[in-house]
């Protein structure tokens, strides 16, 4: 842990004339922080990394952000050259938390604090988790919700734009199924495409209408395939959105906010945390209360809250 105490080494004294004065902890500077990223195709971790990034340069820290376009083995190389590279923290939203451990573990062998995003992993310093498949429900009972209070026991046509070729996303979309299943039977799921962001979204919604055009609701795995879905929607109904047609996802993006504001399809959004500027100052302060010394646990769980058009005031306010 050399690396670690070495950068703790030069905030300790500024953080006991803080405690001795009664002010916030401040955050460690000087440091060096790798954020190692599925893709930055996805708009809303692309935010949480600009959020990041101008947070750490407020604290006089550097942050390098790489992308591995969803590819464990180039991940795996990014995460070795932050160890070459003598990284001080690395954050990592892992594309395959199991191919990464080894690296990892090389990391924090290495002194370098190592946060997992979105990850229960053994070889991190803490993770920083949300309960997947709890996410999926909460996204799949707002939309059952919406179907049975437009369409009773008629039920309707659900498309699920999910995201199975990455585990955590795989647990959501699950989740989103057992819900719909559970609490609106009479639903039937029409399609499942995958779609990680708003082109793929867009692509498939606009294929998936083609085949069944009749389609009332989204339920969405993330906030990229929303925005796509969105857009097909729009393309299809024009300047009519009507009243039994819904989108229901995660991820508070610019998009979703707008889309809600405009009076469009989005009818709900579970927000992790918050909206993406919440999201990666939070986790910014996480890294760098860690860095200074506070113990955390090594699971440390994000809140979920369902943003509708009636309090997205007040949550983009925040």
């Amino acid at each position: 842990m050399k690396k670690r105490l070495v950068a703790g080494m030069a905030v300790l004294a500024a953080l006991s004339m803080a405690s001795a004065a009664g002010a916030a902890t401040e955050h460690p500077s000087g440091l060096k922080i790798g954020c190692a990223v599925q893709t930055m195709s996805n708009q809303v971790w692309a935010q949480q990394m600009e959020e990041i990034t101008k947070d750490a340069k407020e604290d006089g820290n550097e942050v390098t952000v790489v992308d591995c376009q969803e590819n464990a083995n180039t991940q795996i190389s990014q995460l070795e050259n932050f160890i070459t590279s003598e990284m001080d923290v690395i954050i990592v939203q892992p594309v395959d938390a199991e191919a990464i451990e080894e690296v990892c573990k090389e990391a924090l062998d290495a002194g370098i604090e190592v946060m997992c995003w979105d990850e229960d992993m053994e070889n991190s310093s803490f993770n920083w988790v949300i309960k997947n498949y709890d996410l999926g429900v909460a996204i799949g009972t707002q939309a059952a919700e919406f179907i049975n209070e437009k369409f009773g026991d008629e039920g309707c046509e659900v498309v699920v734009l999910g995201y199975p070729q990455t585990p955590i996303l795989l647990e959501r979309e699950n989740g989103i199924l057992d819900a719909l299943a559970e609490k609106a039977p009479n639903a039937e799921v029409v399609a499942n495409q995958p779609a990680i962001d708003t082109t793929e979204g867009l692509n498939a919604m606009e294929t998936i209408l083609q085949a069944h055009p009749d389609v009332k609701v989204v339920c969405c795995i993330g906030g990229g395939g929303a925005a796509g879905a969105n857009e097909a929607l729009k393309g299809a109904y024009g300047s009519e959105v009507p009243e039994d047609v819904g989108i229901f996802s995660t991820d508070l993006t610019d998009e979703a906010i707008a889309a809600m504001q405009n009076g469009e399809f989005n009818r709900c959004v579970i927000a992790i945390t918050g909206n993406a500027n919440v999201c990666g100052k939070e986790a910014y302060d996480l890294a760098m209360r860690y860095a200074a010394g506070e113990d955390l646990g090594h699971e440390v769980y994000r809140d979920l809250i369902p943003v509708t058009p009636e309090n997205l005031e007040e949550m983009i306010s925040q």
